[in-house]
């Protein structure tokens, strides 16, 4: 790597400094600036960059380039002088050209990123399906026309190979022989039919790259004209539709004369609004018949059909509908699709969804269900915590929702677009956890992997770290997270170097902190650095009123998770919810209208109140004459601890059925901690 030395910390520096340290090329290894509160000394300090007040302090025979931007020519001539034969002097000219070309590097950026949302805007609101595969015949591309007609998610189809969704489809055979197929008959496993065009995609080397499907129910034009009932009203609507549509679409009148286009009409054919508005529908026909005389004389719509239009010659795929009014025709509608748009698009498409998949916070403030006074106050507080950097404490019951404030704060935050890690403090060994969190360094222990690991800290860095459960960890880790509260740095396990980290701490616990402190097994100082923004989320219990907007929420979600169509709950069945208390929170309403829904027969479309079962008070776990399983007897051939793990295994598995799955729960009916519980579900193969 080329060594190198930046003089001058002013605005030049400090961009050439962050140029450079994107680079794998290059190697910062002083930065020099007589004013040591310098911008650019500052940023060096936290990239742990060396600096000087002199630059004579930085000289070595090792430097390859020193890069000059203090503007100031006896400095450049003291440094000429001064310099080795080896090292090359770029003068401050330069290194704005250097800054000029970051600056453009950036717009470039914000460019790609502006595309590649106006492209998601033109794949997912156009009413035709459209597929993409790549050579390989995996799925790269599916909007939400394909989604609906497919009757498949998005996220369950990228990836996978197409055969897995069309068995029959004709995309292979596209590749295969790089030809264009037009108005294909398709009909999928659910029994729609549709209309599709294939067509290869090939690269600038005339290279088959992957294919591409366009597609749309074969009776939706037909359907879509018996609808229309009066001309001036398709007029109006028309003009409302067409102004802000990114698809071309162009009306003519019953004799073929255009009645008006869009913009994006003018964008794809380059033809204007004077050159075709009362002029012959042909007018933008380049290579092929027009489809707006064909429409008007055979009434039927036509789909799919290449051809080339206007003076660009541009390469469209073409539908157009008949409109009839009371039996008569008055016109046809067409849309036109620009093929060699969307294959230019196809490499904005898939940067954006790897950068999308970056993202891990999943969940908004618009996902918090509820409009009770008790959960008004929470979400307030969380969205006015949002805007500062302080640590947050979410407090509450298990259940009740404190990871899903946690993603709302990350993604209300100014970090949104960094990592957000989440990590549950009782579901990792404490063995383990101090390296989980921390990392570390090459050779701290047996089994540490070359090169050692980042821990959870450095992974969220400039993001938001989400410590869940943060009342079991053990003593000796509350002081090390202590330390980076406190120092903003953590050190690795078995290292020596302190490596400064910027992350946002949201910490949630549902048992009593200041009892905790009083038993001793939580740090009062800990406590008061996490206690900055506390945030107390209600029991279900407490705001019952908002039992029924959360329960058709949780329906919708289950629908979309179990293929179902209930379409809503009963007063009855709300009323016979709000007897009962909800120790799981909204975890367990998930759980029983879920339980429900599957239990439901398929005619049946709203849950009722036979459908809620009958609640029951938790029984507690005691150790009495009463207690149901059988202690265990002395079996020949078996040690005591074989037979003392085995009745063990009885219990906890008996706790866990009883409190339908909740750890917090059992851990809590069985006077053991959720990490114990966790330990010995681990311990017991469980």
């Amino acid at each position: 790597m080329q060594k190198v030395m930046i003089v001058g910390g002013g605005v030049g520096g400090t961009t050439v400094l962050k140029l450079l340290s994107e680079s794998e090329v290059f190697s910062i290894v002083c930065m020099a600036d007589t004013n040591g509160l310098a911008e650019g000394m500052l940023v060096a300090k936290e990239r742990r960059i060396p600096t000087v007040t002199s630059w004579s302090e930085g000289m070595n025979e090792d430097l390859d380039i020193i890069v000059d931007t203090t503007g100031d020519p006896s400095v450049y001539k003291e440094i000429k002088r001064e310099m080795g034969e080896k090292t090359i002097l770029i003068p401050g000219s330069v290194a704005l050209i250097m800054s000029k070309l970051f600056e453009e590097k950036n717009r470039l950026i914000n460019k790609l990123e502006n595309a590649s949302a106006k492209m998601d805007l033109i794949l997912n609101t156009t009413s035709e399906g459209m597929v993409v595969i790549d050579h390989d015949g995996l799925v790269v591309m599916f909007n939400d026309s394909a989604e609906r007609a497919a009757n498949a998610k998005r996220k369950d189809v990228i990836g996978r190979h197409i055969t897995d969704l069309v068995p029959s489809t004709g995309l292979l055979r596209v590749m295969e022989t790089n030809r264009k197929e037009v108005n294909q008959r398709i009909i999928l496993d659910n029994g729609l039919e549709l209309i599709a065009t294939r067509i290869p995609l090939v690269n600038a080397e005339k290279q088959v790259i992957g294919a591409f499907s366009m597609f749309r129910n074969k009776t939706e034009a037909v359907q879509l004209a018996e609808q229309i009932t009066d001309l001036k009203e398709i007029q109006t609507m028309l003009q409302a539709i067409i102004q802000s549509s990114d698809e071309a679409i162009s009306v003519v009148d019953e004799k073929g004369r255009g009645l008006l286009i869009n913009p994006a009409y003018t964008r794809i054919t380059g033809l204007t609004k004077t050159q075709v508005i009362g002029k012959p529908a042909s007018i933008d026909i380049y290579e092929g018949e027009s489809m707006h005389m064909k429409v008007l004389q055979t009434k039927k719509p036509v789909r799919g059909v290449n051809m080339r239009v206007g003076p660009k010659h541009k390469e469209v795929i073409v539908n157009v509908a008949p409109i009839i009014v009371d039996g008569h025709l008055k016109g046809s509608v067409g849309v036109i699709h620009d093929v060699s748009e969307i294959q230019n698009l196809t490499h904005e498409l898939n940067r954006a969804r790897q950068i999308i998949r970056t993202l891990q916070a999943k969940y908004s403030f618009d996902d918090i269900i509820g409009a009770s006074e008790e959960m008004k106050l929470p979400v307030e507080q969380a969205k006015l915590s949002a805007r500062t950097p302080a640590t947050v404490l979410l407090r509450g019951e298990s259940g009740t929702g404190k990871e899903l404030f946690a993603h709302a704060i990350h993604n209300a935050s100014d970090r949104k677009f960094n990592k957000f890690v989440r990590v549950n403090c009782a579901a990792i060994s404490e063995s383990l956890l101090e390296s989980e969190l921390f990392g570390y360094e090459e050779g701290a222990f047996t089994g540490a992997i070359r090169g050692g690991k980042v821990g959870f800290f450095e992974e969220a860095n400039q993001g938001s770290i989400f410590l869940d459960e943060i009342g079991e960890l053990p003593a000796n880790i509350q002081a090390k997270l202590l330390r980076v509260l406190q120092e903003r740095e953590i050190i690795r396990v078995g290292g020596t170097k302190p490596i400064a980290i910027n992350v946002r701490v949201i910490a949630a616990t549902n048992i009593n902190l200041e009892k905790a402190i009083r038993n001793g097994t939580f740090r009062e100082d800990l406590y008061f650095r996490l206690n900055r923004m506390p945030i107390f989320i209600a029991p279900l219990r407490k705001r019952k009123e908002d039992l029924r907007e959360l329960a058709e929420h949780l329906i919708h979600k289950i629908n979309q998770e179990y293929g179902r169509s209930i379409e809503g709950i009963t007063d009855a069945a709300i009323e016979k919810m709000q007897n009962y208390d909800w120790p799981g929170n909204v975890r367990e309403l998930e759980n029983i209208l879920g339980r429900a829904i599957i239990f439901m027969k398929l005619n049946e479309t709203t849950i009722d109140i036979q459908h809620i079962p009958d609640f029951i008070e938790t029984i507690s776990f005691k150790h009495d004459k009463e207690a149901t399983t059988k202690p265990p007897s002395y079996v020949s051939g078996k040690k005591l601890s074989e037979i003392i793990d085995q009745y063990e295994a009885e219990i906890i598995e008996q706790a866990v059925h009883t409190f339908n799955g909740n750890k917090t729960l059992t851990a809590k009916a069985l006077g053991i901690s959720v990490r114990n519980l966790y330990y010995k579900m681990e311990k017991l193969e469980l």
